[in-house]
């Protein structure tokens, strides 16, 4: 007797049984506090690290260590950003209601992260260039991030229907990904006063001691932001839930 051919799932498939919102809420109730304990690990030990044990630069000395904030905050900006217009786009497509509510609760994170970038970058930037701002390309395209996360906070409580205020903020965040590659390249497009990255794929070009606290520090935000994301999320999807009980009540007792 012949085995019937296995039929390999289609992506469509997968991506529904993942935005389950019920499935969500079970994996994540496992998940978030393991994922908050390796934050909270990592950030200190990368920090602790980086601000008192490992060695001051060369040229910058101690105004350096500044990066152990705004490098992994101006990395952060751009990597949830993205994360908001992929969730816009699976909204878009496949209406999965769990996209449209992890976008709306990456956006607040992401401007408060963005604004972390601009203060540490401004801090480090007094002492380094003589000014807390300067229209710098880089900065100045970091600017326009933190607008465009704010827009989408607007823009998604914008209108009674929810529905038309998430189509509206997401259409928004993708028209916004242009300015993710003005954001990376601008340092290398036009002449700036931002230093080029000291990280790239083919290595780094920084002190070892410096760079792996650095690093830690980049992976403790990363999940940190994860992990925040993930609590307001769990939040959104049980008040998502408690108002749709509430409005099938109403409408049986009608």
């Amino acid at each position: 007797m012949k085995s019937s051919p296995t039929i390999a799932p289609r992506p469509g498939h997968i991506l529904h049984r993942f935005a389950n919102p019920g499935r969500f809420l079970r994996l994540a109730s496992v998940v978030q506090p393991w994922l908050t304990g390796v934050t909270l690990v990592l950030v200190v030990i990368g920090l602790g690290w980086g601000l008192f044990i490992a060695p001051e630069d060369r040229f910058q000395h101690d105004a350096m260590r500044i990066i152990y904030v705004h490098v992994p905050a101006a990395w952060l900006a751009s990597a949830g950003y993205f994360g908001l217009a992929l969730c816009s786009a699976l909204s878009l497509v496949w209406r999965h209601k769990l996209a449209d509510l992890a976008a709306a609760e990456i956006s607040p994170v992401g401007a408060a992260i963005t604004t972390l970038a601009l203060a540490s970058g401004s801090i480090w930037g007094k002492p380094m260039w003589g000014a807390w701002w300067v229209w710098d390309a880089r900065l100045t395209s970091v600017l326009v991030l933190f607008f465009l996360y704010l827009g989408h906070i607007a823009l998604v409580r914008a209108f009674d229907d929810p529905e038309r205020g998430q189509r509206a903020g997401a259409i928004l965040a993708l028209v916004g990904v242009v300015n993710l590659p003005i954001i990376k390249f601008s340092v290398d497009w036009w002449n700036t006063l931002h230093q080029p990255a000291s990280i790239t794929l083919t290595g780094a070009s920084m002190d070892k001691g410096i760079l792996w606290p650095l690093l830690i520090s980049m992976l403790g935000f990363s999940l940190g932001f994860a992990a925040l994301v993930m609590a307001r999320l769990r939040a959104a999807v049980m008040e998502w839930r408690i108002r749709s009980l509430l409005l099938a009540r109403t409408r049986e007792h009608r």
